[in-house]
């Protein structure tokens, strides 16, 4: 290759001066860079803890931007972080490539190639890398090395702007929404990696980072496997309380008479099986948040001591006259409507309001259609480390198949899928180092509903158990709204179990294959009891 020239050095500094918008001057690096030097690949990636993120990148996959490297798994990436001066690797270099695969201009395993990574340095500290890879070898064999320790230099500089100016931003943004809540900013926290760069995500960031920094009770609402739990996760880390604990309750996972001693604690001999006193999940919290998952799953009774709680922050174990003063921000999460449950008396109207002091929303999957590949790629790089894969990568034709279904399951779905994908996969490559996910691993992603097909001429042809579906449809439609008639039908339902059970509720909730707490829970509701008779000869 021929020598840089002093102008094209120029004109690289000239162009990262150019733009202080973080993204914009990512590409630009980029950009630059492959004018500069030619290259089939260029990476820019920030080093977080022990793991490299990619910020931008030329001439990969898509889902590449979604993958996170943790650095002790990644040959290549130790001795490039270990380096203090750009590393330049043998072409016929036997230490794998993460990249393997990844490469646009090249099918399957790499061959032969350039490669060369520059650590990037700021006041001595290693704050990214910068990537470069070539398909035809020996393209970097020519490049002084003082003139990669410029580029190196002025890359590392570049990134530690962006870093410095978003820093700056958070902390404006944190110290603007805390101006009647607190009376001084605290410092920076590293962010929970929310993946997502569609206009919802970009929404649901903005919100989280508005709302992180007071002291105003969140309410999460979304649908199961959209990732209520890592907003929580989120908004703890940036907030001032991220020093003390986030404490997790499963509100819909405990039986109704263990939920007050859960939330509050007890003391012993409060009720029978007490044998010790108990610190509750609020006193756990103090100082720090306690995320409510499941909220709309309380029962009444447990509501109203709630609702106490957070207006007076005081709570009472059970079984003590006395009450304790906590410090806890509570975080509630639902994939309820509870406007709904309150205006059917399922749910206290104050409690809801005192817990949406400041609702987010959290979009389902198919609403983030250009996210799909990110996050694909991040449980890719999830499973290859799992299974002990050297490389995992998914064939275009695979990620147009992802892209095109609904998942009703969200962002949970997705990943099941791609862990069972890579197992499929491995299992007829076993004797290659790099697996393809092809369409058929994936399975039977269907975008229109199960047992739904269209027909040619736009009319709806049932399939599956055509018999039942055909003699449903043969009933007549009720009178009534389809919610009096599904309670209706679960009523008779537990009753019949019961009967055949003489009351028991756990034999009646093996049969019906449920939770038994979540039986006698929906038997309250529809107006279930069982009442026993003690009688004496």
């Amino acid at each position: 290759m021929t020598r840089i020239s002093t102008n094209a050095l120029i004109e690289l500094a000239l162009d990262l001066s150019r733009s202080l918008n973080s993204s914009d001057r990512f590409e630009r690096l980029l950009t630059t860079v492959r004018r500069v030097i030619h290259c089939d690949a260029v990476v820019l990636l920030v080093k977080q803890g022990e793991v490299l993120k990619p910020l931008a990148q030329q001439g990969l996959t898509r889902d590449s931007l979604g993958r996170r490297y943790e650095i002790d798994q990644h040959p290549r990436f130790q001795v490039i972080c270990t380096a203090s001066s750009p590393t330049r690797f043998p072409a016929d270099s036997q230490i794998p490539d993460p990249y393997d695969g990844l490469l646009l201009e090249s099918e399957g395993n790499l061959p032969i190639h350039a490669c060369m990574g520059l650590p990037l340095l700021f006041e001595n500290r290693l704050i990214g890398v910068l990537t470069l890879d070539s398909l035809q070898p020996g393209e970097f064999d020519d490049i002084p090395e003082r003139t990669l320790e410029i580029i190196s230099a002025m890359a590392a500089a570049s990134l530690n702007t962006a870093l410095t100016l978003d820093l700056l931003e958070h902390n404006s943004a944190r110290a603007e929404a805390l101006v009647q809540e607190l009376t001084s900013t605290l410092p920076h926290q590293d962010h929970v990696d929310i993946i997502g760069e569609s206009t919802a995500m970009q929404r649901l960031k903005r919100d989280i980072q508005t709302v992180s920094g007071s002291n105003l009770t969140v309410l999460i609402h979304g649908e199961t496997g959209v990732g209520k739990e890592l907003v929580a996760q989120s908004i703890h880390q940036q907030s001032h309380r991220n020093e003390g604990p986030l404490v997790y309750l499963n509100c819909a996972a405990l039986p109704e008479n263990l939920i007050e001693s859960e939330l509050f604690g007890h003391i012993r001999g409060a009720f029978t099986g007490a044998n010790r006193d108990r610190t509750g999940k609020f006193a756990l919290a103090n100082g720090g948040m306690l995320f409510l998952d499941e909220v709309g799953e309380l029962p009444l009774a447990v509501q109203s001591k709630l609702l106490r709680a957070l207006q007076n922050h005081e709570i009472q174990p059970v079984g003590q006259d006395a009450t304790h003063t906590v410090d806890v921000r509570v975080i509630a999460a639902t994939n309820r409507n509870l406007q709904q449950e309150v205006a059917e008396q399922r749910f206290r109207a104050d409690l809801y309001h005192r817990l949406s002091v400041f609702p987010i929303e959290v979009p389902p999957l198919r609403q983030r259609e250009q996210d799909i590949a990110l996050l694909a790629g991040y449980f890719l790089e999830r499973s290859r480390r799992k299974l002990g894969i050297s490389q995992l990568r998914l064939a275009t034709d695979a990620i147009n198949h992802l892209t095109g279904y609904d998942w009703p399951g969200n962002v949970r779905e997705l990943e099941h899928c791609i862990d069972r994908a890579a197992l499929r996969a491995r299992s007829h490559q076993r004797q290659s180092a790099m697996v393809t996910i092809a369409p058929a691993d994936l399975g039977d992603l269907t975008p229109e509903i199960a047992g739904v097909e269209k027909t040619t001429n736009d009319q709806m042809q049932l399939t599956g158990q055509a018999s039942t579906l055909e003699q449903a449809t043969q009933q007549p439609i009720p009178e009534q709204g389809l919610k009096i008639v599904t309670e209706a039908f679960q009523r008779q339902c537990i009753l019949d179990a019961l009967t055949a059970n003489n009351g028991n509720w756990a034999a009646t909730a093996r049969q019906l294959e449920v939770d038994r707490a979540n039986l006698t829970r929906l038997a309250k509701r529809l107006g279930i009891s069982v009442k026993r008779k003690v009688s004496v000869q």
